[in-house]
């Protein structure tokens, strides 16, 4: 097996455009695709070791007896779900080209770089996206207990994602320019989908009423994007970062980003991006914000979800 082809894969990390938290209620979500990629190259061996080779560490165990890792769950909780059907041990080398300290979607990414390079070994040719999908969210769930698959389903497909947890998938064949500014610092997603979901058990109707503008919200985004209406799809940016303070997930550091974004010239509209509590938000646009301390990434909407290279 050593003389086997290396497979390359990769897949796009990804922003949250509207539809946070909601989307966990049955609610629609907005997400998309950006240019910034995760690679993985499957290494088939003579043995029956696994290895992984990335920025993040090092990593080697026995196939049959994988020890966890705190940089590698969700790789490591891809190969279990494959476990029995190996040929042979492998290695992983996996490359990225943004820093998974930023929420940019890097899990759901190299989950699904991941899968698509296990498949494509396994089956001799890459997945259909619908396995690619199912696998990668069963990964997500085993890891960090709930999500929605919204980052999943961008990584996947590609593009601005209309989503659903049902699953559904809308395409909206738009490309948006963004500015992504970090903050500094983020709490874990799940922490924050607990705190919120025991906010909504106290209030159910205020959180009701809340996911339901969201839902109105990216179904009007959507038909904003697709006659090219930007300053309309600002607007629902703008008002849905009220409705994530009202939620309870703003903090100051990401007020002032928000603030500073709606405010440039070059912004039709800005919001947090994901759970909340830190991380990012983003404005569509293309904004330099010279006067403010946080990391700004200048980013595309890619229409190219997962690949296998040749």
């Amino acid at each position: 097996m050593a003389d086997a082809p290396t497979i390359t894969t990769s897949a796009p990390g990804s922003l949250m455009l509207l539809g946070e938290h909601a989307v966990l209620h049955g609610r629609h979500a907005l997400v998309g695709a950006i240019n910034r990629r995760i690679t993985v190259r499957l290494l088939p061996s003579k043995d029956d070791s696994f290895r992984i080779m990335s920025s993040l560490g090092e990593y080697e165990s026995p196939l049959e007896d994988l020890a966890d890792h705190p940089s590698f769950r969700f790789v490591l909780q891809a190969i279990r779900q494959h476990f029995g059907q190996f040929p042979s041990g492998f290695e992983l080398r996996i490359d990225s080209e943004f820093s998974a300290d930023i929420g940019f979607g890097s899990s759901a990414a190299v989950t699904v770089a991941t899968h698509v390079a296990i498949l494509n070994w396994l089956l001799g040719e890459p997945p259909e996206k619908e396995l690619l999908f199912s696998e990668s969210l069963k990964t997500v769930h085993a890891v960090q207990g709930r999500g929605s698959g919204a980052d999943v389903a961008a990584s996947v497909y590609g593009g601005m994602v209309g989503y659903t947890t049902a699953p559904e998938f809308l395409p909206v064949a738009v490309s948006v320019p963004l500015t992504a500014v970090y903050c500094g610092y983020k709490t874990p997603t799940p922490e924050v989908i607990l705190k919120v979901e025991q906010l909504r058990a106290v209030n159910l109707i205020k959180y009701e009423r809340i996911y339901s503008e969201i839902d109105a919200g990216v179904q009007e985004a959507v038909a904003c994007l697709q006659r090219r209406d930007l300053a309309a799809f600002g607007k629902i940016l703008n008002r849905n970062q009220q409705l994530m303070a009202e939620m309870g997930v703003n903090t100051p550091e990401l007020q002032e980003i928000v603030w500073t974004l709606q405010s440039d010239p070059e912004v039709f509209g800005a919001k947090i991006s994901g759970s909340g509590l830190g991380d990012c938000a983003i404005g569509i646009g293309n904004a330099e914000l010279p006067g403010l301390n946080y990391p700004v990434h200048h980013l595309e909407i890619t229409p190219v979800g997962c690949e296998c290279h040749e």
